[in-house]
C-alpha cells in the first residue's frame, strides 16, 4: 500500500471572524491511499490555535508515515495524542479505499434518499453583515440557526437575537449560540441570563476549557443548556473522557472528528455520553468537502435527529467538487 499527502490552501469567500480572531485561508492536507489500482482519499484538517496537533513537526510526521505506511495504518491510535487530524485523514482514506461508489456508510443519506437537518451558521461581523446572514439563512429554509457570540459588543449581540425572536418563536426557529470560550467567571452568568430571555436552545463552550468547577456550576444553573466543544479536544484516554463528562454533566457534547482524532474516538465519546443521558451532535471543523462528506456519511448512519453542524462546505471559493448540496436547511448527497 502506498500513501501520499498533498498540501492544500482553501480560500474563504469572505474572511471569517470568531472570538479567537479572523481567518482568510485554511490549510491542510489531502491523503491518498493506493492499493491494487484503487485510490482512497481522506483529509488531514487542523485549525491553528484550536487543534492539539503538533504543527511544528507535522510535515516531518507525514514524511515518516509515507515512508512506512503499513506500520501506522496498523496502529492509528499511536497518532491520537500529537496528530489527531492525521489519524482522521488516514481513517477516512481507508474508508474511501474500501468503499464502493463513494458509499462510506450505508444510509438513506448516502444513497440520496434523505437529507441531514443542519444548522445555518452565522459568523461574527458588523451588525449589517450579521443581519444579512440571518436573513439569508431564514430565506434558505433553515429552522435552526447558530450564532457566534462573544467577539462583538454584547448589546449588539442581544439586539440581533431579539430581532430574530420578534419575527420567529422558538417553535419556528431554534437558536444555538457558540461562545468559543469568550466569557469568564465574572460575566458568564449575567450574560447567560440576558440571552435566556430569547429562548436559546443551547450555548457552546461559554468559558475556556479546563475549568471544571465553573463549568459544572454553569451547567447546574440550567440558565441555558450547555454543549461542550473545545473541552473535548486533547482528551484521549477513555477514563479521562468519562472524567470530563462526570465532572461537568453537560446537556450536550459536540463532536468534531478531525479535532478529536477521527470517527472511532467520536464513537467512544458517544457511548460514554449516551450512558449518562447526554445528547450529542457533530460539527465539521472547516474541512474541505472531502472531510465534510466523510463526517456527514458517518453521522447519517447514526440516525441522530438533532440538527448537525455540517453547513461549512459553501465557505470556500476553491473547495473541491462534491455531490453535497444544501437544500431547505438540510445537507443532501446528490448521487
Amino acid at each position: 500500500m502506498k500513501i501520499t499527502f498533498k498540501k492544500y490552501e482553501l480560500k474563504f469567500s469572505r474572511p471569517i471572524l470568531t472570538s479567537r480572531g479572523g481567518m482568510n485561508v485554511k490549510n491542510g492536507y489531502f491523503v491518498y491511499l493506493e492499493e491494487a489500482g484503487k485510490v482512497g482519499v481522506g483529509e488531514c484538517s487542523f485549525i491553528e490555535g484550536l487543534s492539539c496537533d503538533n504543527l511544528e513537526n507535522y510535515e516531518e510526521k507525514l514524511e515518516e508515515i509515507a515512508a512506512a505506511p503499513q506500520s501506522y495504518i496498523a496502529n492509528l491510535e499511536s497518532l491520537q495524542s500529537e496528530f489527531p487530524s492525521i489519524r482522521f485523514g488516514i481513517e477516512t482514506a481507508l474508508l474511501s479505499l474500501k468503499s464502493s461508489d463513494d458509499i462510506l456508510f450505508q444510509s438513506d443519506f448516502a444513497f440520496g434518499k434523505s437529507g441531514i437537518p443542519i444548522n445555518g451558521l452565522v459568523w461574527m461581523g458588523k451588525e449589517d453583515f450579521l443581519q444579512q446572514q440571518i436573513e439569508e439563512k431564514l430565506a434558505a429554509g433553515f429552522r435552526c440557526i447558530k450564532l457566534k457570540v462573544g467577539a462583538l459588543d454584547f448589546s449588539t449581540e442581544l439586539k440581533l437575537i431579539e430581532g430574530i425572536r420578534k419575527q420567529f418563536s422558538a417553535k419556528e426557529i431554534e437558536l444555538r449560540l457558540d461562545a468559543n470560550g469568550a466569557f469568564n467567571a465574572q460575566d458568564v452568568f449575567e450574560k447567560l441570563k440576558a440571552f435566556s430571555a430569547f429562548e436559546i436552545h443551547s450555548i457552546e463552550q461559554p468559558v475556556q476549557p479546563k475549568q471544571f468547577n465553573l463549568m459544572r456550576e454553569i451547567c447546574a444553573s440550567n440558565i441555558i443548556p450547555v454543549a461542550l466543544d473545545e473541552e473535548l479536544i486533547g482528551v484521549n484516554a477513555q477514563k479521562e473522557r468519562a472524567k470530563v463528562l462526570d465532572a461537568i454533566l453537560p446537556t450536550y457534547i459536540i463532536l468534531k472528528p478531525s479535532l478529536l482524532g477521527g470517527l472511532q474516538p467520536c464513537n467512544e465519546w458517544i457511548s460514554l455520553a449516551e450512558k449518562r443521558a447526554i445528547k450529542w451532535w457533530a460539527t465539521s471543523a472547516l474541512e474541505s468537502n472531502i472531510g465534510l462528506n466523510a463526517i456527514a456519511q458517518w453521522v447519517a448512519e447514526k440516525e441522530n435527529l438533532l440538527p448537525q453542524g455540517l453547513g461549512t462546505g459553501s465557505l470556500y471559493q476553491n473547495n473541491v467538487p462534491s455531490k453535497l448540496e444544501i437544500r431547505n436547511g438540510a445537507l443532501w448527497n446528490c448521487v
